[in-house]
C-alpha cells in the first residue's frame, strides 16, 4: 500500500468534501463519484459492496436521489500516513423541514476512505446503524413534515 504525506491526505480529503458538498448542492453524485478509481470497492453494509466506478456511480445517483438536502458534516477526522487512509464522523443531517431554525435530523456515520493518489480513492467504507438510526432518523423527519424528492415518491406509490 502507498504511503501518503499528512498534507496529501489532507489535500485529498478537501478534493472529497468538495466534490461531496457540490454534489449535495446541485443533485448531481456523479461528481462525487468521479473521484473513485475505475477498479474502486466500496463498502456500504446497509447496501452491499460495490465494485468499480461506475457500480458505485449508479449506487450514489440512485441513493441520493431522495435526498436532495441532505448533508455530511463531519465531526472529527483523523489521517494514517502509512495506510494512506483518512478516517472520520460525520452526520448524514437532514434539514428541519418546517422550521428553518429547527433542529436538524441527523445520525453519525463512521467513513474510511483509502487515497489512491491523483485526487482519486481506492476504497470507501461506511458505518452506521439503519435499524437504529437511519431509519428512525428518517421517519422522525418524515413525520415532522419531510417529503422525499419526486423520483422516490412515484416509486413509492407504484411500487
Amino acid at each position: 500500500m502507498a504511503t501518503f504525506t499528512r498534507a496529501e491526505l489532507e489535500e485529498a480529503l478537501r478534493i472529497y468534501n468538495t466534490a461531496r458538498d457540490r454534489a449535495c448542492e446541485t443533485g448531481d453524485w456523479g461528481l462525487w463519484a468521479d473521484l473513485f478509481t475505475d477498479d474502486a470497492e466500496y463498502i456500504e453494509h446497509a447496501y452491499g459492496t460495490f465494485a468499480g466506478n461506475a457500480a458505485i456511480r449508479d449506487w450514489i445517483v440512485k441513493v441520493m436521489a431522495p435526498f436532495p438536502s441532505m448533508t455530511f458534516p463531519q465531526d472529527w477526522v483523523s489521517y494514517d500516513e502509512e495506510q494512506g487512509a483518512i478516517v472520520f464522523q460525520c452526520q448524514n443531517r437532514l434539514p428541519h423541514p418546517t422550521d428553518p431554525d429547527g433542529p436538524p435530523f441527523q445520525f453519525p456515520n463512521w467513513t474510511r476512505l483509502v487515497y489512491a493518489g491523483t485526487g482519486k480513492f481506492s476504497s470507501e467504507e461506511d458505518i452506521y446503524n439503519p435499524a437504529r438510526d437511519a431509519n428512525r432518523v428518517i421517519g422522525a423527519w418524515l413525520q415532522a413534515g419531510g417529503t422525499f424528492a419526486a423520483p422516490l415518491q412515484a416509486e413509492m406509490k407504484h411500487g
